[in-house]
């Protein structure tokens, strides 16, 4: 896959990570000890290799992520079942199609009860449901409208199957209703931390604020490896993850600056900004800058001349953070 860097913050072993075994589409390996993995015949540019279905445990097993509509997908993920094991639970990090949208069929098929934060706009924030509520849609990898899980996981609840226990941490940001999960010291990490990309961050669903939040959030759970939602395992989670917070700290640091200079749009800011970026990725860079401005005025370091809105002109604030907002 082609390297974007002006929006995805690809890093230098990319072309490793992406060779990661040579995977191929409806390959399952074994990521981690206990641990299998299936990809789904989903590769794109958002997706990388595909999505990353994760099978935990043996005997009584959860299923992480069931992934896009693709019948062939579900198949090869029940296929990779041992005889006589069976699936107690589907748990889904966000509901975004690539992740969410196999659940329902995978669940019938199964019996097992799909398990998440929430359905689609769960964990808004108010600027977010603000926004929403004006209108502002979702942009990027598509929400999943049709998303209910049959139990709802709060941040700190747990998931039993056999003797063991998954651990679920909301992380929003990437989506508002995004879960991490802890089991046996290994983190999934959904499309909250990668190691090939950076997360599109699309309000209204994507929060910038959130996002930087939830970072801390999983980097104090101490995982000592990520499994994420599409690519390789993070093998030194507390390296990417300040990695990460330091490349949306420089970006925010670029769009101010850049708003003192009298770029005022996010169109211009994106094209000022965002150099290298192919024009069809245009409209996803654009929704990243829109997520950092909202994150510098919900800061006072900027503010929008009317209402905040995609459309809005912006100018530098009076600085200070206001974290009521």
């Amino acid at each position: 896959m082609q390297s974007y860097p002006g929006l995805y913050h690809v890093s230098r072993l990319a072309h490793g990570l992406f060779l990661w075994a040579r995977a191929v589409t409806g390959a399952v390996d074994q990521p981690a000890s206990g641990v299998r993995r299936v990809l789904a015949p989903n590769p794109s540019a958002m997706c990388a290799e595909g999505t990353n279905t994760y099978i935990l445990g043996e005997g009584a097993v959860v299923v992480i992520d069931p992934g896009p509509a693709i019948p062939r997908h579900v198949d090869t993920v029940l296929a990779a079942l041992s005889p006589g094991e069976v699936v107690v639970a589907i748990c889904v990090t966000h509901s975004h199609l690539d992740h969410s949208a196999a659940a329902p069929t995978l669940a019938q098929r199964t019996g097992a009860p799909v398990c998440a934060f929430g359905g689609p706009g769960a964990g808004r924030s108010a600027v977010m449901a603000d926004l929403a509520q004006r209108g502002l849609s979702e942009g990027g990898e598509g929400l999943d409208h049709n998303f209910r899980p049959d139990r709802i996981l709060r941040d700190g609840d747990a998931v039993d199957f056999g003797a063991e226990r998954l651990g679920a941490l909301w992380t929003p940001g990437h989506c508002s209703n995004h879960l991490s999960f802890l089991w046996r010291g290994i983190g999934f990490s959904g499309d909250h931390v990668m190691g090939w990309a950076s997360s599109l961050i699309s309000p209204p669903d994507g929060d910038l604020t959130a996002y930087m939040d939830s970072l801390t959030l999983l980097e104090a759970a101490a995982p000592g490896v990520l499994l994420p939602g599409h690519g390789a395992p993070v093998a030194d989670p507390a390296a990417r993850i300040a990695a990460l917070r330091h490349h949306r700290q420089a970006r925010g640091a670029s769009i101010l600056a850049a708003l003192h200079s009298g770029i005022d749009t996010v169109p211009a800011l994106t094209r000022h900004i965002y150099t290298e970026t192919p024009a069809a990725l245009r409209p996803a860079a654009e929704r990243n800058v829109f997520a950092h401005l909202i994150d510098l005025c919900r800061k006072n370091q900027a503010q929008a001349l009317g209402d905040l809105a995609f459309a809005a002109r912006f100018v530098p604030g009076l600085g200070g953070r206001n974290s009521d907002k």
